[in-house]
């Protein structure tokens, strides 16, 4: 297998000057743009945008939003001799194929406990990162298997269910299958902040439809 190196050049570009790429099918919402605010308050810029020339411009292929977010910064650009056909290839597929990984969660949980992030924002993203799964708790001194409690992420539906008196919490922890969890989040426990443990408050909507169609 013959594979091209595509890379002519590494520069640092005014952002303002790299030109936005009109087939970009991509839109950010404002929680992508906070979270990555805040990891390049946290970080810097640590990778390069991603550009090919036309009639002496430059065009975006990849980071659109970080020069959005940093008009007036120098960035690093690796601009490749692709043409514009090849360009639109590669604007299709970069996003996608980085999204086909599957993740880890025992090693993002492994990472997650050890590392501090400044920003709610990439906190969240990151959070979000997290399966529901099982972890070892205790609870009244007997260990007992818990799962890690959903957190309300932001562009999320949500419905939200209330229980008049305790026999109808009981009947719909029993119809939903509510299980114990430990809250607060995915940091190993201490002394000073130990595990909190409770019936679970947040479902995904697949659990509630599922109870739905068993209990016709």
């Amino acid at each position: 297998m013959k594979i091209k190196d595509r890379i002519k050049e590494f520069k640092r570009v005014m952002a303002s000057e790299l030109i936005p790429n009109e087939k970009n099918w991509r839109r950010h919402p404002s929680s992508q743009s906070e979270a990555l605010k805040g990891a390049l308050v946290d970080i810097g810029y640590a990778d390069a945008l991603i550009a090919y020339e036309d009639n002496g411009k430059l065009i975006l292929i990849d980071g659109h939003l970080r020069a959005e977010t940093t008009p007036d910064m120098e960035v690093p650009v690796l601009i490749t001799d692709l043409n514009e056909e090849e360009a639109t290839k590669l604007l299709m597929t970069h996003d996608p194929l980085g999204a086909m990984a599957e993740t880890d969660q025992d090693m993002l949980v492994s990472l997650m406990e050890n590392i501090e992030f400044e920003s709610a924002a990439v906190r969240d993203m990151v959070e979000g990162l997290l399966e529901v799964e099982g972890v070892t708790g205790t609870g009244e001194g007997t260990e007992v298997l818990l799962d890690q409690a959903i957190q309300l992420k932001p562009q999320r539906e949500y419905i939200v269910i209330m229980c008049d008196t305790g026999d109808e919490f009981v009947e719909l922890q029993n119809c939903l299958d509510l299980k114990m969890v430990r809250r607060g989040g995915y940091k190993k426990k201490t002394s000073k902040s130990p595990d909190e443990i409770g019936i679970e408050r947040v479902i995904t909507a697949e659990r509630v439809l599922n109870a739905c169609r068993n209990s016709k």
